[in-house]
């Protein structure tokens, strides 16, 4: 198994939907115009909240936030068959990791031993 970030649209742009919270962190950056600018983001972002495994970026015309609902934030399992086999409600609040926990272990019975 293996566990990506896909990194989406960007949900607090300053151009955009900027918070206060991001605001006080210096955390401001426009909506990137190009797939470049938002490879950077994303790398800032993975390093920032200290995620270690590798990060995937979204297309600059949102393919894969649109073909899986990702904004705000979402957690997925796509099984071998690349099958949605588990969906989060909108994180961070609608996260449910038992829900990944409990799919990883029907998928892959080793791991419920």
């Amino acid at each position: 198994m293996a566990f990506f970030l896909v990194y989406i649209q960007e949900a607090h742009s300053s151009d955009g939907w900027q918070t206060a919270s991001n605001e006080k962190e210096h955390i401001i950056f426009k909506d990137p115009e190009s797939y470049d600018v938002r490879a950077g983001l994303a790398e800032t972002c993975s390093i920032n909240l200290g995620i270690e495994f590798p990060a995937l970026v979204d297309t600059i015309e949102n393919t894969a936030e649109r073909a899986y609902t990702g904004w705000p934030d979402r957690l997925y399992v796509i099984d071998r068959e690349g099958q949605i086999a588990f969906k989060s409600d909108a994180g961070p609040f609608g996260f449910k990791p038992q829900g990944v926990a409990d799919t990883l272990k029907r998928l892959v019975p080793a791991l419920g031993r």
